[in-house]
């Protein structure tokens, strides 16, 4: 099992940063992705930036240019440093961390919540 444990959640203004860290506890094994989802009010739950363990990132088109997702595997953390926020990115933001091949696992982290106030 591979725990997730995020925190940097808050409340800020529009245009504001925030950075959000997501560590990992456990049998964690190399060769996993990490990502960032969020879930909006009344939305399902929506991929924000993910990265695999070669580096390679992809992230939504609404926040190409403004989020970065990074990792440190000798921390087993991965981070999203959000800038120029907007109220659409208001949401809990989730962390994942997924393993393909065996021993596999897809884990959830509980959420950060983080509001953006116009």
């Amino acid at each position: 099992q591979v725990q997730l444990v995020e925190s940097g959640g808050g409340l800020v203004q529009a245009g504001g940063s925030l950075r959000l860290s997501c560590a990992a506890s456990g049998r964690i094994f190399s060769f996993n992705a990490m990502g960032w989802y969020r879930q909006a009010p009344g939305r399902q739950r929506e991929l924000v930036a993910a990265i695999s363990s070669g580096g390679t990132t992809n992230y939504a088109d609404s926040v190409k240019g403004r989020f970065t997702i990074s990792r440190d595997d000798a921390k087993n953390t991965v981070y999203l440093q959000m800038n120029s926020l907007k109220p659409d990115d208001t949401g809990i933001y989730y962390c994942n961390a997924k393993r393909g091949v065996s021993p596999a696992y897809n884990s959830w982290g509980q959420g950060t919540q983080v509001t953006v106030s116009s």
